[in-house]
């Protein structure tokens, strides 16, 4: 998907909503069980419901790979299903140096030879360009790159003082030299909402995908503040939120129940910013 593909489903939908699918045997409803692939149908029920009112999905990687090969079979599946007018992100976190990123790159991009072609891939760059620019070699994939993140032990590194500001605001400006706001975003946890002043100075177009509104407490009204662009400029991720909205047979209707809520809310920071 595109750049001008994904505005121009924000703007439909009036939504700027990331649908994750950190889908866990443990926590599906327990009918599901009976099913041939409990995982698939939990997903396919869940994109059912809220494909209208999304505009992404993010599987995250780990949730599958758990499983074995059953799991990996579950991912390439879901990934068949996903709406062709979403964008479908990888959350895979990958980073080495680039011999290991090119096999990353094709098991995630090259479907003749996977079975997948997500749209994006989440990486993390420590060990520099060679961790990104393999991925950028795959035309029209996007690369998602850990920028600031929400996590208790973000403080170990990511505000590190360089001597040109915190490390996180270094990685954005050396990957910004890597590919333009067409192929790179990053990822900013929604706890930092005073941060994005800092980020929209380094990435002023970018599109930011953003965990962390929902579960674990961030503000959405306050994301939008800091953080949005003319043509939006945010994902918003949720996973748990929505996806274990229920754990009932009606769970998919209360995912969406929860989806349109965020939607709704959506509309409204949209509007606020003359974004439609």
């Amino acid at each position: 998907m595109t750049r001008p593909q994904l505005i121009d489903q924000i703007k439909q939908k009036k939504s700027f909503l990331c649908v994750g699918l950190d889908t866990d045997l443990d926590k599906i409803p327990q009918f599901l069980k009976q099913y041939p692939d409990p995982i698939l149908e939990f997903n396919k029920r869940i994109i059912d419901a809220t494909k209208d009112l999304c505009v992404a999905y993010k599987p995250n990687s780990a949730f599958y790979e758990s499983y074995g090969v059953k799991g990996l079979q579950s991912l390439i599946d879901t990934w068949k299903y996903l709406p062709t007018n979403c964008l479908n992100i990888i959350d895979a976190k990958r980073g080495d140096i680039g011999n290991t990123s090119d096999k990353y790159a094709k098991a995630f991009f090259d479907e003749a030879t996977s079975g997948m072609s997500f749209d994006a891939i989440t990486v993390t760059p420590y060990m520099g360009n060679d961790s990104v620019t393999p991925y950028l070699k795959y035309d029209g994939k996007w690369v998602i790159i850990l920028a600031l993140t929400s996590s208790v032990g973000s403080k170990d590194f990511q505000y590190l003082e360089t001597g040109d500001g915190y490390l996180y605001e270094a990685v954005i400006k050396k990957a910004n030299t890597w590919g333009g706001a067409d192929r790179i975003m990053y990822v900013v946890g929604a706890t930092k909402n005073t941060e994005f002043t800092a980020i929209r100075k380094y990435a002023p177009n970018n599109f930011l995908l953003v965990p962390g509104v929902g579960a674990q407490g961030g503000s959405l009204e306050d994301v939008c503040k800091y953080g949005m662009t003319k043509d939006c400029g945010l994902l918003i991720n949720a996973s748990r939120s929505i996806i274990y909205a229920g754990n009932g047979e009606d769970f998919a209707d209360a995912a969406r129940a929860e989806a349109l809520k965020m939607q709704q809310q959506m509309q409204v920071e949209l509007e606020k910013a003359g974004v439609i």
